[in-house]
């Protein structure tokens, strides 16, 4: 059957073609765009009329990094967001426990805290969580993703005693030679994934709630932005299940990628039933609203502390002689600007070695405090930044006092980006922040913190540059330019129809657009109650 869309405003997002006012999907393509009649006399006998009754029609949005996983993990989890105080937290898990029936010696998992928004100012300890779960090993995540603490029960469970070495790159909390819970970077990372996983049965249904909340937000191609080896397992079920119905890019460490190749070889680089391996991810440092980043310059009010790496110079070259040989897009989470120099040293040195960059397209993750001194040398190497803008208003003022206002109005440079024809994606690095791509073309466009600040004006993009972002530019970043990202013939018919034309509104109003429906291959998977 064939469908056509009529009656709205669509907006292909090709640059060098006008908007349309009609767009036929044939078989999960799309078929024709452009004039109405042109487009009503190709369409054939059995047709579905889809009345946009006014409505905006874009290309559907693609995430260009998340945690897939996570997101459905937190399903699974006590959400802590929101939390003001220790004893908020307190509630949360103890409300939890009771609520869900947790017995004595279950694990409890939580996440979504953030120590600058607590009054106490500081990551809570074990025995503020022995006092909330006096029977249950405990581990609270950060929203970062980046740190957490672990109740005493818990330590026990894992193994971790005073003497415990942290890992390289990755610092356990102790006080006094005792411990406190407290573990961030690696050393969290490490102990985290030993935390045992909940019943297959129910992360299938958690990935199926994650889907819908993406797909909720307009989304149709998502990220597994870390692909360990333990998760190997759960996507082999969840492709068995047959239950994805969106396109699913994974990014594994070395045993993660490795284990996929072995698990899913028809998937490598390419789709097999939703999913493919995109390539190889590492960790070259923290957060900046953790103070784990890693800077040139020390943080507000430090002599010398700057944050940290968490590989090798050695390593990360290394890293990227792998992608090359094994022909893999490397992603590298850089936060600190510090980061960001290492891993243009070490792709300029791998070039110089005969890597060829361009085939690899390599994404920088984060880049929030990446230098405008240093975009020249993005642009020569064909690193794609992927900015987390919308740190700009969840975190904005917390940089100011992490990082002074020259910093801090500085970081996601997408303007000087754009000004330089530097070709970036935006994304949320769900579960850190919902998945909401208005809310993120909003902050690019506005750069508003929550206390109401404009935090690096210059920085600002028009609307366009930013849709662009979310969509053109993120399908680029995937190898995938020539199937999603615009609406013109050919490409896939995934679809998002909002409430309101973006490139109309008042740009204040711009997260306050609803997303009405989401087509995957001119099926529609989400629609809004009216």
């Amino acid at each position: 059957m064939d469908i056509l869309f009529e009656n709205g405003t669509i907006r292909t997002l090709e640059r060098n073609s006008p908007d349309a006012q009609a767009l036929l999907v044939r078989n999960g393509r799309i078929a024709a765009v452009g004039g109405r009649t042109a487009v009503e006399d190709q369409t054939g006998i059995d047709v579905r009329r889809v009345d946009l009754a006014g409505r905006t029609l874009l290309p559907a949005f693609l995430d260009a990094h998340s945690h897939f996983t996570a997101v459905a993990n937190q399903f699974l989890q006590v959400s802590l967001e929101g939390c003001t105080s220790w004893a908020d937290m307190q509630d949360r898990i103890r409300d939890y426990i009771r609520r869900e029936r947790i017995p004595a010696g279950q694990w409890v998992t939580a996440q979504g805290y953030d120590h600058n928004l607590l009054s106490e100012r500081r990551h809570p300890d074990r025995l503020c969580l022995d006092a909330a779960a006096p029977d249950n090993p405990v581990v609270i995540c950060h929203q970062s993703g980046h740190m957490g603490v672990f109740n005493t029960a818990a330590l026990e469970r894992l193994g971790v005693t005073a003497q415990t070495p942290a890992p390289a790159g990755g610092v356990i909390g102790r006080e006094n030679g005792t411990l406190t819970g407290y573990m961030e970077e690696n050393a969290f990372l490490e102990f985290q994934k030993r935390v045992p996983m909940r019943p297959l049965e129910s992360f299938l249904a958690a990935y199926r709630k994650a889907q819908d909340l993406y797909a909720s937000y307009g989304i149709t191609t998502v990220q597994e932005g870390l692909l360990r080896r333990e998760l190997v397992p759960l996507y082999q079920a969840l492709l068995a299940d047959g239950s994805l119905k969106l396109d699913v890019v994974a990014y594994g460490d070395p045993e993660g990628a490795e284990a996929a190749r072995q698990a899913f070889p028809e998937s490598v680089r390419q789709y097999h039933r939703r999913f493919k391996l995109g390539g190889y991810k590492m960790f070259l440092d923290g957060s900046p609203q953790g103070r784990t980043a890693w800077l040139r310059r020390p943080y507000q009010g430090e002599q010398e502390y700057r944050g940290y790496g968490t590989l090798t110079d050695a390593e990360v070259l290394d890293m990227v002689r792998r992608a090359g040989t094994d022909g893999m897009q490397l992603l590298a989470h850089c936060n600190g600007d510090a980061a960001c120099a290492q891993y243009l040293a070490a792709l300029d040195a791998a070039a110089r070695e005969g890597v060829d960059l361009a085939a690899l397209r390599p994404v920088m993750i984060h880049a929030q405090l990446l230098g405008r001194d240093q975009l020249p040398e993005v642009r020569r190497l064909g690193v794609i930044p992927s900015f987390f803008v919308a740190h700009v208003y969840h975190w904005g003022d917390v940089h100011l006092e992490n990082l002074g206002p020259g910093r801090a109005e500085a970081i996601s440079p997408a303007g000087s980006a754009a000004e330089k024809g530097i070709p970036f994606t935006f994304h949320q690095d769900a579960p850190v922040i919902r998945p909401d791509m208005l809310e993120t073309v909003w902050c690019a466009v506005n750069r508003v913190t929550r206390q109401g600040r404009v935090l690096g004006r210059e920085e600002r993009v028009d609307v366009r540059t930013a849709l662009e972002a979310v969509t053109v530019h993120a399908a680029y970043q995937y190898f995938e330019e020539t199937d999603k990202g615009t609406l013109a013939p050919g490409k896939q018919a995934d679809l998002v129809i909002l409430d309101r034309d973006p490139l109309a509104v008042p740009q204040e109003e711009l997260r306050d657009i609803r997303v009405l429906e989401t087509w995957k291959d001119g099926v529609p998977i989400f629609c809004r109650e009216a």
